[in-house]
């Protein structure tokens, strides 16, 4: 019997050790969490085409108002914006700058499906500087740049997300709108400083006299400077004032789609740029997406506003970061 007796409680021992291990692994499957891979709506964003873009800007030479490659690169924009099926509207104005020069501005914009009363709108600068004042070669702060970066990196991305608008419709109507004269800020080596606001002149004229009236779009994006190597995209701080909403989305996306390393999780500082009047007149809460750093002296990369801005600096990689990310933003609209 006690044979017996010892036999039964080891047969309960063991079922209760069993049962511990079964209930402790229904314990630990419980907070298992399975990850699903994230799949991207959008088309594929070409780099190597928004490459080209970049490179057929520079072709035509620094694009400063007022020169021919300025006409022609412009006529070369509406152009393309007509064949990737746009409705296209150019806005021109005289500008007396700073300097007592008379400029001519012309923002050039595409529009898909005008008849949407839902908008997203995308924007960005396509004229180049015409000093290098971060030269330090004082003899070349007089000479225009060739503006790879700081223009045609965001205009080039545009052209290409332009071109999958008329292969691949979207449910939202976009407004593509290339800003002219935002880069024509008086130069750093001046001596007399002229009081007034000199940046970003084509943007401010577009915002107070929309190319439709009474313009609105639930939100913009900005593209400015987003080709370079190793570009890191921080949260810049009007787009934080005036949208933070939609910061969060963008950003959120580029993380989804593998991009994180490019859209970093952390602030940057306030920039004067073309989303700056959008958000005053409140043509639509926007976001700037811009290359900032937290190791150069400018807040910017190391080639800004040198000659070094040239086509050595453009990247597929930051170029495919950006357009993809903001495509599949504005493919996932509804």
């Amino acid at each position: 019997m006690q044979r017996a007796g010892n036999f039964f409680l080891l047969i309960l021992l063991i079922a209760g050790v069993m049962f511990s291990i079964s209930c402790n692994s229904c314990q630990s499957s419980k907070y298992t969490v399975v990850t699903e891979p994230y799949l991207q709506i959008s088309p594929d964003f070409n780099a190597d085409s928004a490459y080209s873009f970049v490179e057929k800007q520079l072709a035509f030479g620094s694009r400063v108002p007022g020169t021919t490659a300025h006409q022609a690169c412009g006529d070369y924009l509406a152009a393309k914006l007509t064949e990737f099926g746009a409705q296209v509207t150019e806005q021109k104005a005289d500008i007396t700058h700073y300097d007592g020069k008379n400029l001519t501005l012309r923002n050039i914009i595409g529009s898909y499906y005008p008849e949407k009363e839902k908008r997203i709108l995308l924007f960005a600068h396509w004229d180049t500087r015409p000093f290098a004042d971060e030269e330090s070669d004082a003899g070349r702060q007089q000479q225009p740049i060739a503006g790879a970066d700081d223009g045609a990196s965001g205009v080039g991305t545009l052209l290409e997300i332009a071109r999958n608008l008329q292969q691949y419709p979207v449910e939202v109507g976009v407004d593509i709108i290339f800003f002219d004269l935002e880069d024509w800020g008086q130069p750093s080596f001046d001596t007399d400083w002229v009081q007034g606001e000199w940046w970003c002149l084509g943007s401010r004229y577009w915002s107070e006299q929309p190319h439709v009236e009474n313009y609105k779009a639930d939100y913009g994006i900005l593209l400015d400077m987003v080709g370079a190597a190793n570009a890191t995209f921080l949260k810049e701080g009007y787009s934080m004032k005036y949208a933070p909403n939609i910061l969060d989305k963008v950003w959120s996306t580029a993380a989804k789609l593998g991009h994180g390393n490019y859209f970093l999780p952390q602030n940057g500082g306030y920039i004067t740029d073309d989303h700056l009047s959008v958000n005053q007149h409140q043509r639509a809460p926007s976001i700037n997406i811009i290359n900032l750093k937290t190791d150069t002296h400018t807040g910017f990369a190391s080639h800004w506003h040198t000659h070094r801005d040239d086509m050595r600096n453009i990247d597929r990689g930051s170029l495919k970061a950006a357009g993809q990310t903001v495509m599949e933003v504005i493919y996932t609209e509804k």
